[in-house]
């Protein structure tokens, strides 16, 4: 069997972390859906960079919009190509979506990473791109900064489905959790005594950049000891994460929610490409297997699962192992809480440069087909 059925029969789905206008309209995504049973998409500025900036699979949309409103700004031209992309992909996963009666079948669209630390900007974008979509099976990515916290649990109580990205430590984790929590609990004291339509979630937690930084401490330190934990410290994070989500999403925490049909905020694994090629090229996802998850994943990695990924459950294997390797971090001089807070910091400021790129190479693209159309 496909390994990619096979890890859905252990719980898991599998979303692709990639989008472009070829991939919808060549018919791979729609192949992906039925073949390898993907469940989902994930984008973000660097995706969306890449996707527009390289080749010419958007030319002829930018030339119709500017035909259109030749004065539409460079940030309007973009949000008009990934809405179109966003709602063609939700269309094509809309059946996955309705056979899971809204588990899964979701595509994410990322507000701009410019209100990463912007509270009430990034609730009014979230609205504005949600009510843009109009598809019951669309995310919007929200960061797990301190002032995307309040976002995620104002938009959840709004109704709008969130996906929190940006994710790195467990504290990252308990508070958007939290959030998810409270926005549900906000969304049902709005409705006293009535049916409440509920909003769905999914908590990214990013996993390869962590083994990204700490493998070089690591290697620095040089011991026996410390080299021996190269490659082990991101999965064990994450399997950490997974032991809080079951205690807060099965316990009393959401005890009643449940009861009430909220679905609870599954964790996703998110940065699962492997960036070490000494390293298996599945290892984050043969590594973070288990009930209730999510993993997404570049295409590359994708097709190596295909090709060779081995399934059984592995996210609850060893978490005594994975919490003595992340304290004995410690012992090395090495702290994985600010090396985290990094991590997400950087991670805003990477997004936010791949943004600013997409929208001055659309600048520049914009120039020429002005200067053809008045040639």
């Amino acid at each position: 069997m496909n390994p990619l059925e096979q890890i859905l029969q252990c719980g898991q789905s599998i979303w692709l972390d990639s989008i472009s206008r070829d991939l919808i309209n060549s018919g791979e995504l729609q192949r992906l859906v039925t073949e390898d049973k993907l469940r989902g998409v994930t984008s973000n500025p660097t995706i969306f960079e890449q996707a527009i900036n390289h080749g010419s699979s958007y030319d002829d949309a930018l030339g119709a919009l500017l035909k259109a409103d030749e004065h539409q700004t460079d940030k309007a031209l973009f949000e008009a190509l990934a809405v179109a992309d966003i709602r063609s992909a939700t269309d094509v996963l809309r059946p996955v979506y309705d056979a899971t009666q809204g588990g899964d079948g979701y595509v994410s669209l990322e507000v701009s990473p410019h209100l990463a630390h912007d509270t009430e900007g990034t609730i009014a974008e979230a609205k504005r791109l949600w009510d843009a979509v109009q598809r019951p099976n669309l995310m919007i990515k929200i960061p797990a900064t301190p002032a995307g916290i309040p976002a995620i649990s104002q938009s959840i109580a709004a109704g709008v489905n969130i996906n929190v990205t940006l994710m790195f430590s467990l504290r990252h984790y308990e508070d958007v959790a939290r959030a998810y929590i409270r926005g549900l609990n906000g969304r049902a004291e709005a409705s006293p005594g009535k049916m409440v339509s509920w909003p769905v979630s999914v908590a990214s937690f990013f996993v390869s950049r962590v083994d990204s930084v700490v493998d070089p401490l690591l290697e620095k330190n040089g011991s026996p000891a410390a080299l021996a934990l190269r490659g082990k410290i991101a999965i064990a994070n994450a399997k950490l994460a997974y032991q809080r989500f079951h205690e807060i999403f099965h316990g009393e925490d959401f005890a009643d929610l449940r009861r009430k049909g909220a679905k609870a905020q599954r964790p996703l694994w998110g940065s699962t490409g492997t960036k070490n090629p000494a390293y298996s090229d599945v290892l984050y996802i043969e590594q973070l297997i288990g009930p209730d998850t999510v993993n997404t994943v570049p295409p590359k990695t994708l097709d190596a699962f295909r090709d060779h990924g081995h399934v059984r459950e592995t996210l609850t294997e060893n978490i005594e192992q994975a919490q003595a390797d992340t304290a004995r971090l410690k012992e090395f001089g090495i702290d994985l809480d600010a090396i985290t807070e990094k991590l997400q910091d950087d991670g805003v400021d990477a997004f936010a440069a791949s943004y600013d790129k997409l929208l001055a190479a659309l600048k520049t693209k914009r120039q020429e087909i002005l200067a053809n159309h008045a040639a």
